[in-house]
């Protein structure tokens, strides 16, 4: 498992561990492994995810298209975790328009928190990452490659510095396994001026 030489080279594997369960990697060369855990005492079975079994869809439009890699979405048989790899071109805006999941009332919201790990496809570039009207107050981050970004409430849009593609990974859980979020109705309207999408997606493919 794990053949890709990095992120941006084609799509991942994944393995979900229950509850009580071990495990060991031995390494055939140099890589890199996120894990996220989960409170979790379900007794459920655990499961390889290999890049033929996730599913890849472009979302947005113009210059806030982006393509994202479901791994472990809310149909998956998890318990509380869902993961999902997001790629956005250079200059584009992600997670927009800008929407908040700090809320428990679904089927309109659900609480969730949220982190973001970050790679970039040049090592020198960035991105920003804005968050506001949550628990916190309003900042605006500068995340570079390898950084990691905790949301845990309030808005949260991405932009992808020109001429650097960025990724990130998305790890949620919370109230329920849902992706239902609200949506900042100061900028839904942007979708109205959606046509086509960015013709550099999808950035990686199987």
């Amino acid at each position: 498992m794990g053949r890709r030489r990095d992120v941006f080279d084609g799509f991942p594997y994944a393995l979900y561990l229950p509850s009580g369960t071990e495990v060991s990697f031995q390494a055939e060369s140099v890589c890199e492994i996120a894990e996220c855990r989960v409170p979790s005492e379900a007794e459920l079975q655990p499961q390889l995810i290999a890049p033929g079994d996730v599913a890849s869809s472009l979302r947005g439009g113009g210059n806030a298209s982006r393509q994202i890699v479901d791994i472990m979405g809310p149909a998956f048989p998890a318990d509380k975790l869902m993961v999902i790899e997001v790629y956005t071109p250079g200059g584009n805006w992600s997670s927009y328009p800008p929407h908040k999941h700090d809320v428990h009332n679904p089927p309109a919201e659900v609480d969730l928190d949220e982190i973001y790990y970050y790679r970039i496809r040049q090592p020198e570039g960035f991105a920003f990452q804005h968050l506001y009207a949550g628990h916190a107050g309003e900042q605006t981050l500068k995340p570079r490659d390898g950084d990691t970004v905790l949301v845990h409430s309030g808005y949260h849009p991405v932009v992808a510095g020109p001429g650097y593609d960025v990724y990130y990974l998305n790890f949620l859980a919370g109230s329920s396994r849902a992706l239902a979020v609200t949506e900042d109705p100061n900028h839904v309207w942007i979708r109205s001026t959606w046509k086509d999408t960015d013709p550099r997606l999808p950035l990686v493919r199987e």
